[in-house]
């Protein structure tokens, strides 16, 4: 060793021994672990700047253990101290509250990244974000953070220390995926992750990405080639690195570490202090302080004064915090341009160039649905996945349906872009028997999708897997759709409504009835052809003929025209007319009952009559809240019918009272979902409709979700809605358990519902006016020309017959010997063969 070494040596424990001694209590949380270190090595600038002889002690404490700390602070303590220096990224209550009692100065110097953490927190607030991802080079800055996060934070955040692939897959499963990502770190560290996150496939669009540099020092900067897409860049200025040194403008940020420098000027101003206020050591007992302990305010005092010369930090009398005044440039960077956009300070905050357009991010959203008329139906089928960004007007028009508008309309209100994402099974969502769910609700619960906006029920069942938000639709049940019952028309409809053995009876009656007028006109001795002298008037002579054209023409209201003049005749006549008139009453009756029956629609008219008969049958979907309502019920009479059977079977029961036969509830639920089983349950809905439409006859019967069905019918003439609807339950938006999109999307639903928007659009899908006038509509509607038409068929054959009987005669009587008999009859012979009334009524031609 050299004299001089020697010598300075001698007079380095020279200095000491003489000078004031003084114990200062650093304290540091394992979120600063290198803060002991610092403080340690800003000793002897402390020395040299106060004259004071420094002794230091570090404390590490872990701020999560309530205990951790106590006993080495109270043993520093009673030693005396001086001072004690608060260097925890939160603040340590117990030192700051024992020091208080004993009389030992308390001051609190922030040295961590919560400056930083401001800085982004309120360029995240102008953007109006409302969540995001943090990404932090270490697990010492992520804590630091979380003190500030923890109390000062209106963004909802998720963090994580550095990026690995398991990491990377957390962010990208999150539902809702954050709006923003923020990396914090140094310049170096920077590129390192956000090489990887590009490579994990996580940088997929513009302004998403901040980029906070923790390094005061940047003497290598950012590789902007690195950059697929725009950034925004956090970097603090030069003159931090003035504020953290206690340093006049302008110095150097060469090698400057703000945590260090921090430490090492909070220690040299708290050594300060010491020396201005004449303080010394303070020996105190945490278990039993002095009731009147030595006031501290000329320490504060001269604090205040020291810190006037410390032109880059603020002093918080109130919080007995020492802070840097921190300045902070806002940039946008791509590859191949930079521009600066704002700044941050600590006492004006965030100040954005007038000129900047900071247009806020609109947060983006996996919403699953389900292909269902009128909720979301697709008019390019081929499509399975569609991206909606802001509402383009040309990817909104692939899409329509109720659902399609509600989650464009929550977009507009919350800003945000979404993606409809369809389960791949198709299904709404079922517990399975592993426990796990299926469908809409086992895509949302797993974190495929971030909401669900469909027809999907509220029930228990799905509440314990996802959360519902207010109903947006409550006119939703269960109903029943039929094809209807389909008119037949035929020509001769109304030959239908007698039986062909009844028509049969009827033409034998008016043969049997002519034959015997004939027969008793003729062989009766009182008929007017066999007794000349009692009618000397002319008489109708009932021949083989004219007997028949009797029996005929009685069916007519005009009547059959004269009678027979004998009592037997007579008799006969007057039975065949009652026969007549109950058969045309008979008939007249049973057409107008057959036409009315031809208007019913439907056999059956609720679900108590469905399941009462047999000839229809139905089924409904698979592992849809409707097959599940069928089958708690059968499992509901189930067992309530064991209750009754061990209400009965019990020896303690009046048996009088209660017999196991006597059940008084219809297992109706439990045949209804035999049924179903029976007929197999269809897949989709489409399935089930289709099949309703393939039955003719209306046999087949399709139980499903009414609105869904009374959309059906509006758009269907074919089909028509059994009944009314029941088991009514409300439609609304499911989202993750725990989601803040709950609330949100709440108030959202409550706005609608006030602006009556949901009223106008069920008017747009629910109209009956869509499927244009279907025949049979009406069911008050007359008989129409097909149902009657055989009647002027009948009409036009015997107007054709008439015309053939008038060619036949017109021929005979040319040709044949009646023609010369009729020319040789005289006008005088004529009369004497006819009636006197009737010769009054006939003219004849001067040519006879």
């Amino acid at each position: 060793m050299s004299i001089l070494s020697v010598v300075l040596c001698l007079g380095s424990i020279f200095f000491r021994a003489s000078a004031q001694s003084i114990k200062i209590v650093t304290v540091g949380d394992s979120s600063l672990t290198s803060a002991g270190a610092w403080a340690t090595s800003a000793l002897s600038l402390a020395e040299t700047s106060t004259g004071l002889s420094i002794q230091h002690e570090h404390l590490s404490v872990s701020l999560d253990d309530e205990n951790s700390g106590k006993e080495q602070l109270c043993s520093a303590l009673f030693g005396s101290v001086a001072a004690l220096l608060d260097l925890t990224a939160g603040g340590w209550p117990y030192g700051r509250d024992r020091a208080t009692e004993i009389g030992v100065p308390y001051l609190r110097a922030q040295i961590s990244n919560h400056a930083w953490m401001e800085a982004v927190d309120d360029l995240l607030q102008s953007r109006n974000a409302t969540d995001a991802a943090l990404i932090f080079s270490n697990e010492a800055e992520l804590d630091q953070a979380l003190y500030y996060l923890v109390g000062g934070s209106v963004v909802r955040v998720i963090v994580q220390a550095g990026v690995q692939a398991n990491t990377t897959e957390t962010l990208k499963k999150m539902r809702p995926s954050p709006s923003y990502y923020v990396m914090f770190g140094t310049t170096q560290e920077l590129m390192d992750m956000y090489a990887k996150v590009d490579m994990y496939s996580l940088v997929t669009r513009d302004s998403r990405w901040t980029l906070v540099f923790s390094d005061l020092d940047q003497e290598a900067p950012f590789d902007s080639g690195l950059l697929k897409t725009t950034v925004t860049t956090v970097n603090p200025t030069s003159s931090v690195c003035c504020s953290v040194t206690a340093t006049d403008p302008p110095c150097s940020c060469r090698e400057k570490q703000f945590g260090r420098d921090m430490t090492q000027t909070a220690l040299i101003y708290t050594a300060r202090a010491v020396k201005a206020s004449g303080r010394s050591n303070v020996k105190g007992d945490c278990s039993s302080p002095p009731s009147l302990p030595p006031s501290r305010e000329n320490f504060y005092t001269a604090l205040n004064t020291e810190m006037s010369d410390w032109k880059g930090a603020m002093w918080s009398v109130e919080k007995n915090e020492i802070a840097p005044d921190m300045e902070f440039n806002m940039m946008i960077l791509n590859s191949s341009t930079k521009m600066e956009v704002g700044k941050w300070d600590t006492a004006n905050k965030l100040e954005l160039d007038p000129e900047y357009k900071n247009t806020p991010m609109r947060r983006y959203f996996r919403i699953g649905t389900i292909k269902s008329r009128p909720w979301v139906y697709m008019k390019d089928n081929s499509m399975d996945t569609l991206v909606i960004e802001g509402g383009s007007t040309d990817e909104i028009d692939k899409l329509d349906g109720y659902c399609v508008d509600l989650a464009q309309k929550l977009g507009d209100m919350m800003k945000f872009d979404f993606e409809f994402v369809f389960p791949k099974d198709g299904k709404y969502g079922a517990r399975q028997p592993d426990g796990t769910w299926n469908g809409l609700v086992g895509d949302l619960a797993s974190g495929e999708t971030d909401l669900i906006v469909a027809p999907l029920t509220m029930t228990s069942e799905r509440e314990e897997v996802v959360d519902f938000v207010a109903p947006y639709f409550d006119q939703s049940g269960i109903s029943i759709v039929i094809q209807k019952r389909q008119k037949e028309e035929s020509l001769f409809k109304f030959m239908t409504v007698l039986k062909p053995e009844v028509w049969v009876s009827i033409v034998a009656a008016l043969v049997v009835t002519g034959i015997m007028i004939w027969l008793l006109d003729r062989y009766s001795p009182y008929s007017a052809q066999n007794n000349a002298e009692l009618y000397p008037y002319p008489c109708r002579k009932f021949t083989l003929k004219e007997s028949f054209w009797f029996a005929l023409t009685s069916f007519t209201p005009q009547g059959g025209g004269e009678a027979p003049k004998a009592l037997s005749g007579r008799t006969l006549v007057a039975a065949y007319w009652l026969f007549v008139v109950l058969m045309l009453a008979t008939f007249t009756a049973n057409l107008a009952a057959f036409l009315t029956v031809e208007r019913m629609q439907s056999p059956v008219q609720s679900l108590e009559a469905l399941a009462r008969q047999s000839r229809i049958t139905f089924t409904t979907t698979r592992d849809s809240s409707i097959y599940e309502y069928f089958y708690n019920m059968a499992k509901a009479e189930d067992e309530l019918f064991r209750v009754w059977k061990e209400l009965t079977l019990n020896s303690t029961s009046d048996q009088s009272k209660y017999r196991v036969w006597d059940y008084p509830i219809k297992e109706q639920y439990t045949h209804i979902l035999q049924v179903i089983e029976d007929s197999k349950p269809v897949l989709t809905a489409s399935e089930g409709l289709a099949r309703v439409e393939a039955n003719d006859k209306g046999e087949f019967a399709f139980i499903h979700d009414a609105s869904e069905i009374r959309y059906e019918v509006y758009h269907n003439c074919k089909l028509t809605e059994v009944g009314e609807p029941f088991a009514e339950q409300p439609y609304a938006i499911a989202v993750q358990q725990g989601s803040h999109l709950q609330d949100e999307i709440s108030r959202s639903i409550l706005e609608l519902q006030k602006d009556r928007y949901f009223e106008g659009l069920s008017a747009k899908f629910w109209n009956s006016s869509a499927r244009g006038i279907c025949e049979n509509d009406d069911d008050s509607e007359g008989i129409t020309l097909q149902s009657l038409g055989g009647v002027f068929i009948a009409t036009l054959i015997g107007l054709a017959l008439a015309m053939v009987a008038l060619a036949v005669e017109v021929l005979y009587y040319k040709r044949g010997p009646t023609g010369s008999k009729v020319t040789d009859l005289t006008p005088s012979k004529i009369a004497s063969k006819l009636d006197k009334d009737h010769v009054s009524r006939i003219t004849v031609s001067p040519a006879y």
